[in-house]
């Protein structure tokens, strides 16, 4: 559980504050299902790590490009943060991950991802208007679908083995930590520092 104090607390990070940079309102419940989602990841784990350092792989998590100012506008930044959770969401719904992880904790955090997708997408309509769409494809966004893409290559790899498993669940423990940084960047575009 201390393993999981500092990623909680990142993750708790990563959702929009009320009245948040795009102008809308993310619920309430959003930053309980981020924390949910990270506690259902780790009670996911059916190997230790350490059983696993073999197959251990640097997938390269586009941390520069979502730290380093790439992402301006507080749209985009919103629609890499989508892109994300979405990536996530696909890869855990499969019928291979279903093979890999007992059917609870999966559920429940298919449904924690699937609802959080939900609200980020009813903020962006609400922030671009409901005849406009979010920002297209590339940069940042198209980063985040390639760094998924080498993940499923890596699975496809190693066969699907728990091992690949652990590791890739590790490796989206880390990626949503790390996005943490685009809820940074939201907050600060919209004026809003002092808000919880």
């Amino acid at each position: 559980m201390a393993l999981l104090r500092p990623l909680l607390t990142a993750l708790a990070l990563l959702t929009c504050r009320p009245g948040g940079s795009l102008g809308c309102a993310l619920p309430g419940s959003h930053a309980q299902v981020s924390r949910d989602n990270l506690v259902l990841l780790g009670q996911m784990r059916r190997l230790s790590p350490f059983l696993c350092l073999r197959a251990r792989k640097d997938f390269r998590f586009p941390r520069e490009m979502l730290e380093g100012g790439q992402l301006r506008e507080a749209q985009a930044a919103a629609a890499v943060l989508r892109e994300l959770l979405q990536q996530t969401f696909n890869l855990l719904h499969t019928e291979r991950s279903s093979a890999a992880w007992s059917p609870a904790p999966l559920h429940g955090l298919r449904s924690g991802l699937h609802r959080q997708l939900e609200a980020l997408d009813a903020c962006l309509v609400q922030a671009t208007g409901e005849g406009e769409r979010a920002p297209g494809m590339h940069g940042p966004a198209l980063a985040i679908k390639r760094y998924f893409q080498d993940i499923r290559v890596y699975l496809e790899d190693q066969g699907y083995s728990d091992c690949a498993w652990e590791i890739v669940r590790l490796e989206i423990m880390r990626a949503l930590s790390s996005s943490a940084t685009l809820q940074d960047s939201l907050a600060i575009k919209d004026g809003d520092l002092g808000s919880p």
